[in-house]
């Protein structure tokens, strides 16, 4: 499961490393003098110093300085050499140049020019037979995500309809719920910020996770509700908050959990609806800060931008 999880993390969000939109929206982390001689200045880390030269957890490597998905840990194997190795890389994350001395091969990041390393060919370490050899300054580390502690006979769903307040004030009244969580998802920027999504840097979208027991309700049933608790037809945004990050979607966790919002997509435009509701593969689902939770409970008001339409 852990190996489904890491590649539908850079296949369901669609998002390459040199996309045209990063291009246009560039923001970057800011850097200590140590990574900018690194990263800007194009230096390299003492051997056997960086945090990744012995490093095998699970996950995707990205760009320190703009986040971009650069090497998937399964690519990941040890040169010996004294700084993190790969033999392989996301497409279209790394760009390769001559080296200005006239001999190396140069890899920096396809989508903010940072400097990477290099590469090299023909060592014979792994079957692919290159070498990306990385400074580990140049990057950081997302993990895999861990599956959430519940049993095996709870299931779990994500919707995001707008403000995440109201959509949880909604889910969280249905008989068989047992929890629900506001965050943001979609997106590539590990542990986003509210600010971070708000600013639209982040790619992240407004969510909610249900965790519900099967016996007690269905995800048609939550996702009948999600469809009557918000407007599906609205695009970019959710009543009076306009953004990407209030999009109407439905990240369904497997395949059945598609074919049920496609069904109930299908009934809603037979009734006239032009739905607007993406479905997209579940990523990975970031947590977003403490007084986001349980909003109108904790503050006793109503939902502004939410009210209950029947449609089906």
């Amino acid at each position: 499961m852990k190996l489904w999880i890491l590649f539908s993390i850079i296949m369901a969000t669609g998002l390459s490393a040199c996309s045209q939109e990063n291009k246009n929206n560039m923001q970057y982390n800011k850097l200590t003098p140590e990574e900018e001689k690194v990263i800007l200045h194009k230096g390299t880390e003492r051997p056997y110093s960086g945090k990744y030269v012995s490093f095998n957890e699970e996950g995707i490597y990205l760009c320190k300085r703009c986040n971009a998905p650069l090497f998937k840990s399964l690519d990941k194997f040890d040169s010996e050499c004294g700084w993190p190795s790969f033999d392989d890389e996301i497409e279209g994350a790394v760009k390769r140049k001559p080296d200005i001395d006239g001999q190396r091969t140069e890899i920096i990041c396809a989508n903010c020019g940072s400097h990477l390393g290099h590469v090299f060919e023909g060592e014979r370490f792994t079957e692919k037979n290159v070498r990306h050899c990385v400074n580990s300054i140049s990057l950081q580390f997302l993990p895999v995500p861990q599956k959430p502690e519940t049993t095996d006979d709870l299931h779990e769903a994500i919707f995001a309809g707008g403000c995440f307040w109201g959509v949880e004030y909604y889910m969280q009244k249905v008989p068989g719920v047992i929890s629900t969580t506001v965050g943001y998802t979609g997106g590539l920027k590990p542990n986003p910020t509210y600010e971070e999504v708000c600013s639209h840097s982040s790619g992240h979208i407004e969510a909610v996770k249900v965790v519900f027991d099967p016996a007690k309700t269905s995800f048609e049933e939550l996702a009948r509700l999600f469809f009557e608790i918000h407007d599906p037809t609205q695009q970019g945004g959710q009543g009076p908050d306009i953004g990407q990050q209030y999009i109407s979607v439905i990240f369904y966790m497997s395949d059945d959990q598609k074919k049920i919002s496609e069904k109930l997509i299908r009934m809603l435009t037979d009734k006239g609806y032009r739905i607007a509701t993406e479905l997209r593969k579940a990523t990975v689902f970031w947590e977003a800060e403490k007084y986001h939770q349980d909003y109108y409970l904790k503050n006793g008001a109503l939902p502004y931008c939410h009210a209950y339409k029947k449609r089906f």
